[in-house]
């Protein structure tokens, strides 16, 4: 990466964002604007469209007649392939400037997000554009004067809503393959972190996306979010984020029509580390990484590690010193390992379940408090805490920031009782040279993704999806169609 084109970038202003519904930038309805503070030194960066229930009714509205009147269900495949395999081919063409927005409104450092947020969703668009055309019907195994029939048709309105901790990576799981099969969507990005995303949506109607055919809206989640999950007119709803949220959705489909509801919720992500690990060194190099990149906020990190007590002093010395190399501050420098919170709030709520671990009866290692505060800025040292109890807050509760909470374990047994021993089950990982021990723990632990002598680094082939109140459905791979897709029998007597 090229310092000089990044320290450019940041330098150039951000003009306000407003919605984007039918193809046109709208204001809201009553004119209301949001500030956006960079968590990078606390400063306002720019202003965003403070939506309405109005500007909602209106984004789905305008979503509804682009799938009913097929300007985008009713083209061929290879018509809607060649448009978003041209967003996926701009988005690649101004990944600096993509990767560089959104750093600057949510704190990500560019190392990670270069890659994780406009590289990755240009992949992840271009896969569900290179599947579209390979989805087939089916022919039922029927007696022989019947016709057993299967098509897959789109759902209709799907209405998305998309996080602040990777809202280009994570949007593109939903976009790209609900606009593949054919729906047309309406996009709700975090109030926090929205503009990078924003960005991409406008980059899709340059590729020849069809006006209506994605809308979106920003604005405060009880107030636009609540009228996208009330509404009788979209018919499913896909969502990642906390699990208080979930739940509200799930009402809110209930309240109305009853709409589908795909959950990709919190996690409180076992990481548990045998004795007979192939790499200890590694291990522990990998821990750090697997917690602290992105400063904690991601929702497969790897916050509970479970550790053999015959190594435990090794192993959490040995996190701690690769923890304590990792550098934070300017998330806008390539030097940079750690970035920011993404806003002051988050990272009070950090700091408050690391007075709550200490309170009962956790030790701090490394970390625990805010720094660089004099830059105006929202960072955090890596946290490391040990003694924490299998009940203890710090092992139940989701932080979402870089605090990782230690425990011991005597066999293997006991490791798989503490891993799931929490309402979550999104991801874990287990490090062991014992071929049939990792088998088991594959197996035994509760969850959607266990990682093997490695953590994160998954790809868009394989599907990401929780257990227990980590959600439903699946994100990636061929898999995540499914959730964008009717299906509707022909029987036809011949």
């Amino acid at each position: 990466m090229d310092q000089s084109k990044i320290d450019t970038l940041r330098e150039q202003s951000v003009p306000a964002f407003s919605h984007l519904i039918e193809g046109v930038h709208v204001p809201a309805s009553d004119g209301g604007t949001v500030d956006i503070l960079s968590p990078i030194n606390g400063t306002v960066l720019t202003t965003t469209a403070k939506g309405t229930k109005a500007d909602m009714d209106a984004a789905i509205a305008s979503a509804r007649a682009a799938f009913e009147d097929g300007r985008w269900a009713g083209q061929p495949p290879a018509a809607r392939k060649k448009v978003l395999m041209k967003w996926a081919d701009l988005i690649e063409e101004n990944v600096l400037e993509l990767a560089v927005l959104g750093v600057r409104d949510n704190g990500t450092e560019i190392s990670m997000a270069i890659k994780a947020e406009p590289g990755s969703a240009a992949v992840t668009i271009r896969y569900y554009a290179e599947a579209l055309d390979k989805i087939y019907g089916e022919i039922a195994p029927t007696p022989g004067d019947i016709l057993g029939m299967i098509h897959k048709e789109p759902v209709g309105v799907v209405g998305a809503i998309i996080p602040w901790n990777f809202p280009m990576m994570i949007g593109a799981w939903k976009l790209g393959p609900a606009l593949a099969m054919g729906n047309s969507v309406v996009l709700k990005p975090s109030e926090s972190a929205s503009l990078s995303l924003m960005r991409m949506a406008e980059l899709a109607l340059e590729a020849g996306l069809p006006p209506g055919v994605l809308n979106a809206v920003t604005g405060e989640g009880h107030v636009v979010g609540e009228a996208l999950g009330l509404s009788m007119d979209v018919d499913v709803l896909v969502f990642t984020g906390s699990g208080a949220t979930g739940r509200k959705l799930m009402e809110y489909a209930a309240r109305s029509n009853m709409k589908r509801v795909y959950l990709e919720l919190g996690g409180k992500s076992p990481n548990i580390v045998f004795a007979d690990a192939p790499n200890l060194d590694e291990a522990a190099k990998v821990t750090a990484g697997g917690i602290f990149r992105n400063s904690g906020q991601v929702c497969v990190a790897g916050s509970r590690l479970l550790v053999e007590a015959s190594i435990h002093n090794e192993f959490v010395a040995a996190v701690a010193k690769a923890s304590e190399a990792m550098r934070v501050g300017d998330p806008l420098s390539v030097d940079t390992h750690i970035g920011a919170i993404n806003s002051d709030d988050q990272l009070n709520a950090n700091l408050g379940f690391v007075k709550t671990a200490i309170a009962e009866g956790g030790e701090i290692i490394t970390g625990g408090e805010r720094i660089l505060e004099e830059t105006g800025g929202y960072y955090m040292a890596p946290t490391i805490v040990t003694g924490v109890t299998k009940d203890a807050t710090l092992a139940q509760k989701e932080v979402f920031g870089p605090v990782l909470g230690v425990t011991p374990f005597s066999s293997e047994e006991e490791a798989i009782s503490l891993a799931n021993s929490t309402v979550y089950g999104l991801a874990g990982a287990a490090w062991t040279a014992n071929l049939g021990r990792a088998h088991r723990m594959v197996k035994a632990v509760r969850t959607g993704v266990m990682h093997i002598n490695t953590y994160g680094g998954v790809d868009g082939t394989v599907p990401l999806g929780g257990i227990g109140q980590s959600g439903n459905g699946s994100d990636k791979s061929l898999h995540a169609i499914e959730k964008y897709l009717n299906l509707k029998t022909a029987w036809i007597k011949l």
